[in-house]
C-alpha cells in the first residue's frame, strides 16, 4: 500500500479485515461475489498474494472486471504467495482475462516499482521472454523428430484413458483441461469418484496392507511414529495409506487408466490419512506389488503408474507424454510434478526449491527409499494425519515442462536444468524456510532468470524427469517436444542446454 501511495495514488481495500476468523482472506467463491459486487468494474484492480490462495474465490469477479489488473506477490519460501499468484496467473490465462503480473521481496526494488508506476500510469506489464524459443524456429536432430512423432501418432491411433478422482481441487481452473483439447490428442477422462476409493479401501485387507508395509520397511525407508494420531505419523494412519494405495491402483486397473490423479487436500482429508504415501508408490516402477481381485495378476507389472497431484490435468497429461517417451528411449521413467515454492542464490548459481507433498517417486531422491523418510503431515492440513516422502533431491540432468491452456489451444514450455545435492545445512535452512515434512529438490534451470521464469510460467506446478546424462536428457527434450508436436500441442523452448540452440 505504501508503494502505491509513494507513487501519488489513492487505494482502498476491497474487502476489510475479518476480527471473528483473525484474517483477512477471501474464504470462499460466494464470498468473493459478494465483494466484487461492491467493487466498480472499471478500478483499476490489484490483487495480492501472501500465501496459497484459491483461485475459483476470486476468479468470477475477475471473469467480469473491466479494469486494469495486477497481480502481486511476495517472495518467501515461509509465505509462498509466488505459488499462489502463478496459480492465478495461469487461470486467468486460461481464461483470456487480460493481467499484469509483479513480484518482491521487499516491495522497495528497482523492479518491482518500475513495474509499479508503469502500471498506474496505465501500461500493461510485457516481462522479458527473450528466453522463450518457438520450436518452430529450431531444428530437432532426425531421430528425436521420428521417435516422437511416432509416440504421437500411435497415442492418437491406440488412445489412453486418464482417471481423475473428482475434477478440480485446490481452486486451480489453470488445471483443467477442456474434453475436447485432449480429445483431439488420443486422451479421454474417465471421471472416478473419490467416495469409491474411500469404498475400496475400506473392504482391502488389513493383511494386503500390511504386506505394503512391510515391503518398505525391508527397502530401508523410514517412518517417523509417534504415539498421538493428532499430532504423530501413526502405525494405524500408514495402514491406511497403504490400503489407498492398493485400492487406487485396482480402480485405475479395473477402467484400463495410463495416468490417474487423487484430490490430495479435498473431500478425502476428512475421511482418510494424506495421499502422499500411495502418490509416491504410484509413480514408481521398483514398488509393491498389487494383485488384482481373486486372480493374483500383479497390476502395471514393472511399470509406473503416472500419478499427477491435485488433479492436476496438465501435469497429468505431462506424465503421460514424459512415461512414453522416456520408456522407448530406455531411460527410468519416473516423473513427478512439484510446486514452484521458492528460489535464492546458492554459490554462483540462483537455486529453485521446488516442493510437494504428494507423488514424488523415492528414484529422485538420494539413496532412494532408503533415503526416504516419512513425517505426519501437518494437523491444520490433514486432521487424520498421513506421512509424506521426505527426501533431498539426488543431483542429475532433468527436463521440466509445463502444459497449460492459453488461447483455447494447448501449450507447452519446455527445457533443461540440473538437480544439485547441497550440503546438509544448507538443505536444512531451505527446509526450515518453507515446509520441513516435504521432499526438497534444489534446482538451477539453465538460462532462465527469475524474473524471465515468473513472467513467463502459466502454474505453480512444473513437470520433472531425469536423464542419465546431460546428452541423454536433450534427446528426451527433443523426443518430447516432437511428439508434444505431433499431438498438436504448440511447443516453446526455453533457456538454454538443449543443444537445440
Amino acid at each position: 500500500m505504501s508503494a502505491v501511495r509513494g507513487f501519488g495514488s489513492v487505494i482502498e481495500r476491497g474487502h476489510p479485515y475479518d476480527e471473528s476468523a483473525k484474517h483477512g482472506f477471501i474464504a470462499s467463491q460466494q464470498q468473493g461475489m459478494e465483494i466484487f459486487r461492491r467493487i466498480s468494474p472499471t478500478a483499476p484492480l490489484i490483487i495480492v498474494e501472501a500465501v496459497w490462495q484459491y483461485t475459483h474465490h476470486v476468479l468470477s469477479g475477475l471473469y467480469t472486471h473491466q479494469g486494469p489488473i495486477l497481480t502481486v506477490a511476495n517472495w518467501s519460501g515461509e509465505w509462498p504467495g509466488l505459488v499462489g499468484m502463478l496459480n492465478l496467473n495461469g487461470s486467468l490465462t486460461k481464461a483470456g482475462i487480460p493481467y499484469s503480473t509483479l513480484w518482491s521481496e521487499n516491495f522497495d526494488d528497482e523492479f518491482f516499482l518500475n513495474g509499479l508506476k508503469r502500471w498506474l500510469h496505465g501500461e500493461k506489464l510485457v516481462h522479458d521472454a527473450s528466453h522463450v524459443h518457438a520450436l518452430g524456429s529450431l531444428k530437432l536432430p532426425r531421430q528425436a523428430e521420428e521417435t516422437g512423432s511416432a509416440l504421437g501418432k500411435q497415442l492418437r491411433r491406440e488412445k489412453a484413458i486418464m482417471g481423475i478422482f473428482d475434477e478440480g481441487c485446490m481452486g486451480m481452473y489453470n488445471a483443467i483441461l477442456p474434453d475436447e483439447l485432449v480429445h483431439n490428442l488420443g486422451v479421454f477422462k474417465e471421471r472416478l469418484s473419490q467416495s469409491a476409493l474411500y469404498a475400496e479401501m475400506q473392504v482391502t485387507p488389513d493383511s494386503e496392507a500390511h504386506a505394503v508395509r512391510a515391503w518398505l520397511d525391508g527397502k530401508g525407508m523410514k517412518f517417523v511414529t509417534g504415539p498421538n494420531p493428532d499430532t504423530d505419523l501413526t502405525d494405524e494412519q500408514i495402514l491406511g495409506q497403504c490400503k489407498m494405495y492398493i485400492a487406487a491402483m485396482r480402480i485405475a486397473d479395473d477402467f484400463g487408466c495410463a495416468t490417474i490423479g487423487i484430490q490430495y487436500q479435498q473431500g478425502l482429508k476428512d475421511l482418510v490419512p494424506a495421499s502422499d504415501l500411495a502418490e509416491a508408490l504410484f509413480n514408481s516402477v521398483d514398488r509393491p506389488p498389487v494383485t488384482a481381485r481373486g486372480n493374483g495378476r500383479v497390476l502395471y507389472e514393472g511399470k509406473a503408474l503416472p500419478h499427477f497431484n491435485e488433479v492436476d490435468e496438465c501435469a497429468g497429461l505431462d506424465a503421460l507424454v514424459t512415461n512414453r517417451v522416456w520408456n522407448k528411449l530406455g531411460y527410468d521413467p519416473e516423473t513427478t510434478l512439484h510446486d514452484v515454492r521458492y528460489a535464492l542464490p546458492y554459490g554462483d548459481d540462483y537455486v529453485w526449491i521446488f516442493q510437494i507433498s504428494g507423488a514424488v517417486p523415492p528414484a529422485h531422491l538420494v539413496g532412494g527409499y532408503a533415503g526416504a523418510t516419512s513425517e505426519r503431515q501437518p494437523s491444520m492440513y490433514f486432521r487424520l494425519g498421513g506421512g509424506t516422502v521426505k527426501g533431498a533431491g539426488k543431483a542429475g540432468e532433468i527436463v521440466w515442462s509445463r502444459i497449460y491452456v492459453d488461447a483455447g489451444i494447448l501449450r507447452a514450455d519446455i527445457g533443461r536444468g540440473k538437480v544439485l545435492e547441497l550440503p546438509a545445512e544448507e538443505n536444512e535452512k531451505r527446509w526450515a524456510a518453507t515446509t520441513s515434512q516435504w521432499p526438497l529438490v534444489n534446482t538451477v534451470i539453465y538460462g532462465v532468470t527469475r524474473d524471465q521464469f515468473m513472467g513467463r510460467h502459466k502454474a505453480n506446478h512444473i513437470q520433472v524427469a531425469y536423464a542419465p546424462s546431460s546428452d541423454a536428457a536433450n534427446k528426451a527434450l527433443a523426443t518430447k517436444a516432437a511428439m508434444f508436436r505431433e499431438l498438436g500441442i504448440e511447443v516453446a523452448v526455453c533457456g538454454t542446454g538443449s543443444g537445440l540452440e
